[in-house]
Formats: structure tokens, C-alpha cells, sequence
């Protein structure tokens, strides 16, 4: 007789376990410190090594995802001569692209504080990578405020050649 009343105690406990409790609040998922320290170090080390190139002519594929005017998302090509750009031309029809739609983006060290502001703004997220010969970020990420729709910013950099 005391078996069953035995295996019914250990059932209900071990039900009871498993119970969801009702008054915790939500956890909220922040970024972590150390994700901040490692974008900031991938930073310093990349624009170091970039800057240390001294690449000032050069031209590259842009790319911006994002919730703003389709000629802004459109692909472009960058041409950057003494550091200072040259042309910004849209890679379909090879015709010169609205210039004040990319002000931000219209050389590498221009990128490189985007990635700065990201940062100082503490973006909700941000992922950057790299390349590993050139050092030029190639895909930014941003999410400015993860509370917010449509704020994030996607960036592709590539096809960067330098040129005389």
C-alpha cells in the first residue's frame, strides 16, 4: 500500500519541478561587453593595418540593404584616387549615381567609422568581418536598436581593386 502512495509523492514532485513560475520578468538579451571589446580590437588592428598600406587609389563595390530609397540600395561602383572620391557610378547602367546618397560611405576610411559610430552608439548589434589580406571591412551589420523596426543597416563591400 505504500508503494503507490510513494511513486504518486515522487510524481508530483518531480512534475512540480517542471512548472513554468509566472512571476519572473522577461530576460532582455543586451550585447556583451566582451562582443564590444572584440569589435573595438578588430577595429583598432584592421584600420591599423589598413592605413598601413597606404592604398589612397582604389575602387570598390558597394552595396546598402536597408529601408531607405531603392536608388540608395542600388549597386555602385566607388572610385577613390588620393583618397579623395572621384566617381560613384551605378553598376547596371554605368551612369553617375546621386553622390549625396553614399557621402557616408564613399571611401574605406569613411567605413571604417562607420563602424566607429556603430560602436560609440552602442548599436544593439553589429557584426563586421574583414579581409584578411587588405584589412577593408567587407560586410557591415548594423542594428541600431533592436526595439526598432527597420533601422538596421546592411553593407557589402567587395571587389576592391587597387588601381594606378
Amino acid at each position: 500500500m505504500r508503494l503507490p502512495v510513494a511513486i504518486s509523492t515522487i510524481l508530483l514532485a518531480s512534475l512540480s519541478l517542471n512548472a513554468p513560475v509566472l512571476s519572473d520578468q522577461p530576460i532582455q538579451v543586451v550585447q556583451a561587453p566582451t562582443s564590444t571589446r572584440f569589435n573595438w580590437e578588430k577595429l583598432k588592428i584592421n584600420h591599423r593595418l589598413w592605413r598601413g598600406q597606404n592604398i589612397s587609389n582604389y575602387r570598390y563595390e558597394f552595396t546598402r540593404s536597408c529601408n531607405c530609397l531603392p536608388k540608395a540600395t542600388a549597386p555602385v561602383i566607388i572610385e577613390v584616387r588620393n583618397g579623395i572620391t572621384t566617381s560613384i557610378t551605378d553598376k547596371e547602367t554605368g551612369k553617375p549615381a546621386d553622390a549625396a546618397l553614399f557621402q557616408r560611405y564613399k571611401t574605406i576610411p569613411k567605413l571604417f567609422y562607420v563602424i566607429k559610430d556603430a560602436l560609440v552608439r552602442r548599436a544593439a548589434n553589429l557584426t563586421v568581418e574583414y579581409d584578411p589580406v587588405l584589412h577593408y571591412p567587407t560586410q557591415i551589420n548594423i542594428d541600431y536598436n533592436n526595439k526598432i523596426t527597420d533601422d538596421e543597416i546592411f553593407i557589402t563591400i567587395s571587389n576592391l581593386e587597387k588601381i594606378k
